[in-house]
């Protein structure tokens, strides 16, 4: 454990920049929980997580504005959910440009929804780094400021391994059940 806690602090920056790009959740935690023990610069992790989560989303952004029929054949697996973001995005507008970020798992399909639309680009873009910078502060620091729980958690898992796998199976299901509830196809 100690030789990757290592590791991670010597390529944090970097794996923190690759991971974010593509969303990112789970690394600027871990960037706030390693801060919190020392390993990281919280303000170092909190500034690239912004960046790299910006870029990221502008760029899926500009590749569904730009390639839509290129685009389609590697979505056509998840209809349902990028039928979800657009009714996410007429439901509630502006708005769901800042709280994709927070949605685990559709959070890469709303950028890549609202490019295949008419939505100004210049508009988008604001809003995407104002609530990238949001989500990079508001995740950095409840992370770090739960890093002690998070310390422990992790101390506890190295002490009982097997539980590891027990949480991750039961998260995924949690995540599969949600989204087979709300991709579900409604009678009317």
């Amino acid at each position: 454990m100690e030789e990757i806690i290592n590791s991670l602090s010597t390529y944090g920056y970097i794996i923190l920049f690759l991971y974010t790009l593509g969303g990112g959740m789970v690394a600027i935690i871990a960037a706030g929980v390693l801060s919190y023990a020392g390993k990281m610069d919280l303000h170092t992790s909190i500034a690239v997580a912004f960046i790299a989560n910006a870029l990221g989303d502008s760029l899926l952004f500009y590749i569904s504005r730009n390639n839509k029929s290129q685009i389609m054949p590697y979505l056509r697996k998840h209809k349902r959910k990028l039928a979800l973001s657009h009714v996410l995005m007429k439901n509630y507008g502006d708005k769901i440009i800042f709280f994709q970020k927070f949605f685990y798992g559709i959070k890469t399909l709303i950028p890549m929804g609202i490019g295949m639309t008419n939505y100004p680009i210049i508009k988008f873009n604001i809003l995407n780094f104002i609530s990238a910078f949001f989500w990079a502060i508001i995740l950095g620091y409840l992370s770090y400021w739960a890093g002690e729980p998070l310390v422990g958690v992790f101390d506890y898992l190295s002490i009982y391994p097997w539980m590891t796998p027990l949480m991750l199976v039961s998260l995924l299901g949690i995540l599969w059940y949600y989204f087979k509830v709300m991709t579900i196809k409604r009678s009317k």
